[in-house]
């Protein structure tokens, strides 16, 4: 389910040597600088979050195991002796509840093995996709620090430029303080630029199960904006058929059914063993027999364990139709914040970057004319290198929204996590059987 909706396969570490063969391949994904697809890969393998979930899976498979073997025969020995008399009982127990009840047990164990399997793979799709959020993340605020670092650069040199031409008499103290204000600005923008940069990276780093950032090579740009943006997806149709919080929600109202059907079935008889046995005495043939032991339900009819269960029942049922409704309206939500994020970035790329850019370099044809001064010049630079950092963001945003989008037609809501549904206590052993 995961290589399907993510493209990447996930690895359940098992022993030292799958957590070896981990290692190597994050040290060699890491040798080159990464890609958001190595991102999501390493973080499907070494986040170690993710690897507690899978584990889950382990354990949800080992119940389903026990819940189709019969509980053990048990055998008694008493030896009693008064004297010359001597007395030896044997008993051998055998417990039909489990061994009638056994398909039902396998059969609400298997419901919660299917329900950890969605669970372990929705919860690797929501990783998957906050892996490639940070990537974008930490790339970006890379590249804005990059551009910050050009701001203070140009702020600096105004200043100075400034500073001279007032002591020159060619500039008015008003003028001067006000260029050493932006210089001042642009120092404090730079170092919350540094700031958010490595906030980010240490992000990715925590994603993707690293010990340290030393050996995280990241690209110095994004990615380009695709041709064209997807089309609008069948909403209602992509959420019901895809998404595997649905499925997880229709998965726990089956099992809750099952283990409905499973309490139903022992109500009345929770308790029902068959022994046999026999008595020896000394002086006195042996004897044979059997022993049945049965609850009898004249205090407890069940139906107080029967209108707990119905009412799990109902709670899983109301949550599977608002899950539905929600996955309906995520899916078209993600879409148009999608949508907008690539009108609002492309707008950027062709507009409004390219006129700032005529505009710097219209202004620098003046100066070198004489018909401009240098803080025009300047101030146009400044301008243009605003406006490259706000086609960052909105770069930014735009894939932000695609891994959103993503998630919302795969897998669940971009901002909530599901949980199993909760568990109707059918009880791991014939005693409890009833519950």
């Amino acid at each position: 389910m995961v290589r399907e909706r993510a493209g990447a396969e996930p690895r359940m570490v098992r022993s030292e040597e799958d957590a070896k063969a981990v290692r190597t391949f994050v040290a060699a994904r890491l040798e080159r600088p990464l890609a958001a697809d190595d991102a999501v890969q390493i973080a499907l393998v070494n986040n170690p979050g993710l690897q507690a979930l899978y584990a889950e899976v382990g354990i949800a498979d080992s119940n389903l195991v026990q819940a189709g073997r019969v509980r053990n025969p048990r055998f008694t020995f008493s030896r009693l002796g008064s004297g010359d008399t001597l007395e030896i009982e044997r008993r051998f127990v055998v417990d039909l509840v489990s061994l009638l009840a056994a398909p039902l047990f396998v059969k609400v164990e298997r419901g919660r093995l299917e329900q950890a399997q969605l669970l372990a793979a929705l919860e690797a799709l929501k990783v998957a996709a906050e892996a490639r959020k940070a990537f974008f993340d930490a790339v970006a605020a890379a590249e804005g620090e990059r551009y910050f670092e050009q701001v203070v650069m140009a702020a600096e040199a105004g200043a100075e430029l400034a500073r001279r031409m007032a002591e020159a008499g060619n500039w008015s103290r008003l003028a001067q303080a006000r260029e050493h204000a932006f210089y001042a600005d642009a120092t404090a923008q730079l170092a919350r630029a540094r700031h958010a940069s490595f906030v980010a990276r240490e992000r990715l780093v925590r994603m993707l199960g690293l010990h340290d950032g030393a050996k995280l090579q990241l690209p110095v740009r994004l990615p380009d904006l695709p041709a064209a943006p997807r089309p609008l997806p069948a909403a209602e149709s992509s959420a019901l058929a895809d998404r595997l919080d649905v499925r997880l929600a229709r998965r726990g109202l089956d099992t809750t059914a099952e283990a409905l059907d499973l309490t139903r079935s022992t109500r009345f008889v929770n308790v029902f063993e068959v022994a046999y046995q026999n008595k020896s005495e000394a002086g006195a043939p042996r004897q044979d027999g059997y022993e049945i032991e049965i609850e009898i339900p004249v205090f407890d009819w069940g139906d107080a364990r029967i209108a707990k269960t119905e009412a799990i029942w109902r709670q899983a049922a109301s949550r599977l139709a608002e899950t539905t409704a929600n996955a309906r309206s995520e899916v078209r939500t993600s879409w148009h914040a999608y949508r907008t994020a690539y009108d609002l970035a492309r707008h950027y790329r062709d507009e409004v970057v390219p006129l700032r850019k005529k505009i710097a370099d219209e202004t620098l044809l003046r100066y070198n004319g004489m018909l401009t001064g240098v803080f025009e010049l300047l101030a146009d630079a400044r301008d243009q290198i605003g406006s490259v950092n706000a086609s960052i963001a909105a770069q930014r945003d735009f894939w932000l929204a695609d891994a959103d989008l993503e998630l919302a037609l795969t897998g669940g809501s971009p901002s909530a996590s599901t949980l199993l549904a909760p568990r109707a206590d059918t009880g791991g052993s014939t005693s409890a059987a009833a519950h």
